[in-house]
């Protein structure tokens, strides 16, 4: 088996709303062998790896279906095995996903499609190599392709170091129930590092988290918690019960300060945390000494302090109010007078409920340094067998991270005690905040029976309030979830998305527009670029769900306007979960052949992701048969179509019903954008007042300028903000670079255009024939590399016969082709199509071919400017003067700059310029630099 391609996707895509990665596995000589074939020893082998699997339910929605599977008739495939221990491992690592399906790739025998469920990525990835390497190891040594499982494969071994790699890139568990918190509240959230920094909420509204540090959290509490003198001091002076202490920094200051505070004593560093350098219950000088040099590993300033017997408690305080207590007991083993010590840790580590770090509720018991120094203490040693009932602490400290137990005592604990932990919270400031205070019974007051407060946490653990070993489970997430957003408040800014094959750029920017004029700080996602409040921060093709979450994350955003593109949805899915409204612009031949999309359905099925996670409105194209068909698969509250044709008898339907839609009906005074909604009827605009329209010739941008009013509409933007946004917003290269630009300047009219592909230039196409100019119509025209040869050759006959001059190029970035090969197929095309070979020229350089087509151009004339690198060519419209210098038609017979293959012979001059045939016929226009 191998694998051939892997996609991580981090949201919605083709195959799941939330993130999954899909790998396409080669099962190579596999694929004759399925599970009933393998036998026994394969399924046996298997089980005794991951013996969980036998829960697995499979396609029968039962423990042990997945068995069933692999040992009925023929079995299963091993693309199926290895989905269902990708799975596995993932748990057995302490994670929690369900989520996979295998299916065969059509028309590639032994390829299949794997697609797992996962929490971190880099667990999931890593999950795949570690099932690979045991399946290859399970099955017969003449199946397994050379290195497959390397010599002195140990799968228990590197299970548990897959746990531990799992374990460093997963939440911790305080995060992660806070992160638990808040998906049941339907808060969004994003990982911003590779820890615990998170982020709840979009844009504006978001607050973060560090562990259990809010973005709420004042840095001055955070200080005097991390300061234990400071605290016991602040604590001390409000009459809450604290312990003694003295700072100290060296051993023979230790010794002093413990005989002036009396022994028994604790010695600890000032700044730890997880009860690490603590030593309690010292009763000589030679023990703190000991306990001094311990603690300087951990911290270089030193607490001696009384101690004070009792149990160890964590009370938490959230928001001012205790919301759970724990008791704490130290890791420990229980002698039954057969066992050794190292017998008995082995014992309690078996039990299911421990694991490796945050794997499990509870953490392994370890025999470290600080295990054989208590047990020392008592007079064992690892091999000594303690009698039955003796408890032998391996901790002095309760803390779970070392093997610790915590027993929930809220229900329980004093009324006092539940004030004095309140207090002190305040006392230091803490939003979030936890108080260790030692007791002999937390039933009784500590007014009573003495106790004190030990130390305050500024980033309390959450665990053993979530997960106790005995007791009852506490949601101390919930509050804190609820102190950030309390109820009612929102989370989520308004979010639309938009997609199609065209238009996408100039709708989004027209919805963003509006949104700016309503006082709004806007995000925008586009294919030039991101942009916050009308600034571009970032430049380049930006519709993938990396930009996506640039924009959700920016904390001026208010308002998020997000194009998404194909390539982004096939490649990583979106970059977050749903949006408000979800718009389908339309569905045309582009990009087929690439990334497995073939056809135009597969294409829809891609773009209809959009629809599928809109939560408010989906908007849809009811001219365009495909998008039509989406509204079948939108869980949306509503359909607000948009339509060009006032007679659509689905459309009309719709509005009957009380549906939503955009329309757009003839008038006395031209064509009017008009909006029905619940049974009323709203004139919005008439489109010869939209400046984007060129007085309503260009209809694309009627269209387009629909779209905005149903998407802006939808988001409850005020009727009279949509049509003044409509009304403002022209194609001008600085407000829409690359959408329709016109410049007037010069005597003839350029309109420059990013239009890549069929339905593109035949849209350009009509609004150059309805401009109607006085002169002759030039176009430059080119296609991408990467598009099929039909889909090349349909962008030449979109507008072959309609220009009176050609000039065909090719992209900067041939993208795999050879640097003439588009210029020639489209030049071909057109000569098929009925064009003139004294109409056509070729000249592959953008900056080259544009030059040409600018001297070309007389008064009155129109060249429409199909660009690939937009800001260039509009710096070179703008620039141009026919008495500079620049590129021009070669007189001399030099060979050209231009590379190209066997360029053959001249065989005409026409008006001064040299023209060269290929063997198709296609001319080739000569150019040179100006000296």
């Amino acid at each position: 088996m191998k694998i051939t391609s892997t996609n991580v996707y981090l949201g919605p895509s083709l195959y799941a709303h939330f993130p999954v990665i899909r790998i396409v596995l080669d099962l190579e000589a596999l694929e004759e062998w399925p599970t009933a074939r393998l036998g026994q020893p394969f399924v046996a082998g298997l089980l005794a790896a991951l013996p969980s699997l036998a829960e697995h339910g499979c396609s029968y929605g039962e423990p042990g279906g997945f068995l069933r599977r692999m040992r009925e008739d023929e079995g299963t495939w091993m693309g199926h095995v290895l989905e269902h221990v990708v799975l596995e491992l993932q748990n057995v690592a302490g994670g929690d996903v369900t989520f996979g399906k295998t299916r065969a790739v059509d028309g590639v025998p032994g390829s299949y499609d794997v697609v797992f469920e996962y929490q971190h990525k880099d667990a999931g990835l890593e999950a795949v190599q570690l099932a690979l390497t045991l399946l290859h190891s399970l099955v017969p040594a003449e199946l397994r392709p050379d290195g497959a499982v390397p010599e002195g494969f140990d799968f228990a071994e590197e299970r548990d170091a897959f746990i531990r790699f799992a374990q460093r890139r997963e939440l911790g568990p305080s995060t992660a129930s806070l992160v638990k918190a808040a998906q049941e509240r339907d808060i969004p959230w994003f990982r911003l590092n590779r820890y615990s920094l998170v982020q709840f909420g979009h844009g504006r509204l978001q607050k973060r988290i560090q562990a259990t540090i809010t973005s709420e959290t004042r840095h001055i509490g955070v200080e005097i918690a991390s300061d234990k003198e400071e605290t016991n001091r602040i604590l001390g002076e409000l009459g809450l019960p604290v312990p003694r202490q003295m700072i100290v920094h060296t051993p023979g200051e230790a010794v002093a300060a413990a005989r002036r505070v009396g022994y028994p004593v604790v010695v600890k560093p000032l700044d730890a945390n997880h009860g690490r350098g603590v030593s309690i219950g010292l009763t000589d000088d030679e023990a703190v000494r000991t306990a001094f040099k311990h603690a300087r590993d951990h911290g270089r300033t030193i607490i001696v302090e009384s101690f004070i017997r009792g149990l160890d408690h964590r009370l938490l305080v959230v928001d001012g109010k205790l919301v759970a207590a724990a008791k704490r007991v130290p890791g420990h083993v229980v002698g039954d007078g057969e066992h050794t010590v190292e017998q008995l840790v082995e014992i309690t580590n078996a039990d299911p409920r421990r694991g490796i770090g945050h794997e499990k509720v509870l953490t392994r018991l370890e025999l470290d340094h600080q295990a054989r120094r208590l047990i020392e203490q008592r007079g064992y040693t690892p091999e000594s067998v303690p009698p039955a009932g003796e408890v032998v602490y391996l901790r002095s400290t309760g803390n779970l991270s070392t093997g610790g137990t915590s027993v929930d005592v809220t229900d329980v604990m004093h009324p006092d005690n539940r004030e004095m932990a309140e207090r002190a919270a305040r006392a230091i400031g803490l939003d979030v905040c936890g108080v260790d205070f030692l007791s002999d019974d937390i039933t009784r007051s500590h007014r009573e029976i003495g106790g004190a407060i030990c130390e305050v946490n500024a980033a309390p653990g959450f665990r053993m309030h979530v997960a106790p070993s005995e007791g009852k489970p506490r949601d101390v997430a919930g509050p804190v979830m609820e102190m950030l957003f309390p109820p009612g408040s929102p989370s989520r800014i308004p979010i639309c998305a938009i997609t199609g094959t065209n238009g996408k750029t100039t709708t989004a920017r027209m919805v963003a527009h509006i949104h700016k004029l309503c006082g709004r700080i806007v995000g925008m996602t586009s294919t030039d670029g991101v942009y916050v409040d009308g600034r571009r921060t970032v430049e380049g093709d930006m519709t993938g769900p990396i930009s996506q979450q640039m924009v959700l994350r920016d904390p001026l955003v208010d308002c998020a306007v997000l194009e998404i593109a194909r390539g982004g949805l096939l490649r990583s899915g979106m970059g977050y979960r749903k949006h408000d409204v979800g718009a389908v612009l339309n569905v045309a031949s582009d990009h087929l052949g690439l990334k497995g999309v073939e056809t135009l359905e597969q294409l829809a099925a891609v773009k209809r992701i959009i629809v599928e996670v809109a939560t408010d409105t989906a908007v849809l194209n009811a001219d365009d048969a495909l998008c039509l068909e989406m509204a079948d698969h939108t869980d949306a509250k509503q359909v607000c179509y948009v339509t060009m044709n006032p007679a659509h008898p689905l459309v009309k339907q719709h509005i009957r019903a009380g549906g939503r839609a955009v329309v757009l009906e003839d008038g006395m005074n031209g064509q009017m954008i008009t909006i029905y909604d619940n049974g009323a009827h709203i004139p919005l605009l008439w489109t010869h007042l939209i400046p984007a329209t060129l007085e309503g010739r260009a209809a694309f941008n009627v269209q387009n300028a629909m779209f905005a009013a149903a998407i802006t509409y939808s988001m409850k933007v005020k009727l009279e903000d949509v049509r003044h946004g409509l009304q403002t917003f022209d194609t001008t290269f600085f407000q829409a670079p690359g959408r329709m630009n016109v410049f007037d300047e010069h005597p003839f009219k350029v309109i420059l255009d990013y239009g890549h592909n069929e339905a593109a230039v035949a849209a350009l196409t009509r609004l150059v024939e309805g401009l109607a100019p006085r002169g002759r119509k030039i176009v430059v025209l080119a296609a991408p590399g990467d598009r099929r040869d039909e889909d090349i050759r349909a962008i030449a006959r979109a507008c072959a016969g309609r220009f009176d001059h050609y000039v065909c190029r090719r992209d900067d970035n041939p993208r795999g082709r050879a640097p003439d090969e588009v210029p020639k197929m489209l030049a071909a095309t057109l000569l098929e199509s009925g064009v003139h070979e004294e109409q056509l020229d070729v000249i592959p350089d953008e900056q080259q071919a544009l030059d040409v087509a600018l001297r070309m151009a007389r008064p009155g004339d129109l060249l429409l400017v199909f660009g690939d690198k937009i800001t260039r060519c509009w710096e070179q419209i703008t620039a141009f003067s026919p008495d500079e210098p620049g590129t021009v038609v070669e007189h001399a017979s030099e060979p050209a700059r231009v590379a190209r293959p066997e360029v053959p012979e001249p065989v005409a001059l026409d008006g001064g310029r040299e023209l060269i045939s290929d063997s198709k016929g296609v001319r080739l226009a000569r150019v040179e630099e100006s000296d």
